[in-house]
């Protein structure tokens, strides 16, 4: 029997994705970790093998059916059970509604709401049957409310929020805990450091997320007790204006 736990974090970039999987991995989970793009994920891979954990890149377009059944067959014949998923895509592409193309805005929807369907969908599959495992889902303010040129994320992110409710009614009964997380406000992440160098500097006042800080905050919602479980959780700096 192969006794791993895994965790798999679909979108695992640079900030929140990779700190959720090294958060994961520092506990003994396996990390898988997914991207369209396998070389991108090879310094995050190296980290977390290097602080003593295990990670696994795996290549895989979220929005194709047969490539995340593909995937999530893999990992649970290789590495074992996927005991915490969390998906993490964000396409948070501006755009006016009057410039706005049919194409951009299926796509934006796909990589944000239907690649999170279908992933979704095919691990809670396997958690059924076991009567346990944690979904997690990471939104947006844009989830909540639309705001002037986003109504392509919006949507999107709407749609998300909706999955999440829906799979957490359906699924609660069943021993799986479904959470969405509304991330409000700037990440510590390189692209706003140099897009929004003045909101970069009120890091030191605590003024963005740490990515290390949600991290944790998903950690939390996998350990929860059943008989307190929080489907949404809100997280934003103390000045963030809301």
């Amino acid at each position: 029997m192969n006794n791993n736990k895994v965790v798999l974090v679909v979108g695992a970039g640079d900030a929140t994705g990779g700190a959720i999987a090294r958060r994961f991995a520092r506990e003994g989970y396996v990390a898988c970790l997914t991207r369209r793009s396998a070389d991108k994920l090879q310094p995050l891979v190296e980290a977390i093998n290097a602080e003593g954990g295990e990670a696994h890149g795996f290549a895989c377009d979220a929005r194709k059916e047969e490539d995340v059944i593909a995937l999530i067959e893999d990992i649970e014949t290789r590495l074992g059970p996927i005991e915490a998923f969390v998906f993490n895509i964000g396409a948070n592409v501006p755009c006016s509604i009057l410039e706005e193309t049919a194409r951009k805005y299926f796509k934006i929807w796909e990589m944000a709401c239907f690649s999170g369907f279908l992933n979704a969908r095919e691990v809670a599959k396997r958690m059924v049957t076991r009567q346990r495992g944690t979904i997690l889902f990471t939104g947006a303010t844009a989830g909540l409310r639309g705001a002037s040129g986003f109504a392509a994320f919006a949507g999107a992110k709407h749609g998300i929020r909706a999955l999440a409710q829906s799979m957490a009614r359906e699924l609660g009964p069943m021993n799986i805990h479904v959470a969405h997380v509304v991330v409000d406000g700037a990440i510590d992440t390189d692209f706003i450091r140099n897009s929004f160098p003045e909101k970069y500097a009120t890091k030191d006042q605590d003024g963005i997320l740490n990515p290390e800080h949600i991290a944790e905050n998903y950690w939390y919602l996998h350990n929860q007790p059943r008989d307190a479980w929080t489907f949404e959780l809100d997280l934003r700096p103390w000045n963030e204006r809301w």
